[in-house]
């Protein structure tokens, strides 16, 4: 193949995660088939078992780091790669797996594993960035693959990719949706989440769970102050931060916040 015809590499690395994010490439479907004919998937084992070994133009990463191998892994990871994107919670935010950094590991495995002598872990579960440099982080639980594919196509362009920074709230307006902590009181972080999701929870009258994880600066103090409008307690509003983003860190340190 001539140099002008070369196609750029892409690698799809797992790390701990549910592979949620990876498929939301695969049901990109028609769209799959465009990327699929501008790169060449040279590393992707939840879609083919062949590989093309070497160094790769991007590499999509998905999980977080939660034990000493992956932490190694990680950084021959970003060696053979020349773009490196984190994608989903987990590899942006350490993801569910993340609650563990405000317990105590040990307990967790004697009381999940019959012999945890032989669970060898990190007592933390952190995003890609704490370990390598990152190049665009891709944030949601999972992705939305309207913003995955803009990704790629902002590779292939050589630009950044346009996503939005405004939390889930705007969505709501844009869509006429009623506020439903107005009309409902119900609990809802869509005001301090970043949008993605095309504020598929409150659409249904439900208070938004963050799944995108933070938005840029948002006032979670202020939030929290609501919460305890309608009714929240101190417990309850610390649970509410964590789920899938809850290592990051406004939501991480809004939730030690409200700790007995």
């Amino acid at each position: 193949m001539a140099a002008a015809d070369h196609k750029p590499r892409l690698a799809v690395w797992k790390f701990a995660s549910c592979d949620g994010c990876q498929l939301s490439l695969l049901d990109c479907e028609d769209e799959l088939l465009r990327v699929a004919d501008a790169l060449e998937i040279a590393y992707f084992p939840e879609a083919t078992r062949s590989q093309i070994r070497g160094t790769y133009d991007l590499s999509l990463v998905e999980g977080s780091i939660t034990t000493a191998h992956d932490a190694e892994r990680i950084q021959e990871v970003r060696r053979r790669s020349r773009t490196l994107v984190t994608i989903g919670a987990c590899a942006t935010a350490g993801g569910i797996q993340a609650l563990r950094n405000f317990a105590d590991i040990d307990e967790f495995i004697a009381a999940v594993y019959a012999h945890p002598e032989y669970i060898e872990t990190l007592s933390s579960s952190t995003p890609i960035s704490d370990h390598v440099a990152v190049d665009f982080e891709l944030r949601g639980c999972p992705i939305s693959k309207t913003q995955l594919l803009e990704v790629v196509s902002a590779f292939l362009r050589g630009r950044r990719p346009v996503t939005p920074a405004h939390s889930v709230c705007l969505d709501c307006k844009l869509k006429g949706n009623v506020c439903v902590t107005v009309a409902h009181s119900t609990p809802c972080l869509g005001p301090v989440t970043h949008s993605g999701c095309n504020a598929l929870c409150p659409s249904y009258n439900r208070g938004c769970y963050g799944c995108y994880g933070p938005k840029e600066n948002p006032n979670a103090a202020a939030l929290s102050e609501r919460l305890d409008q309608l009714g929240m307690n101190r417990s309850e509003r610390l649970r509410f931060y964590r789920t899938f983003n809850a290592w990051a860190e406004p939501f991480r340190e809004e939730s030690k916040r409200h700790e007995s």
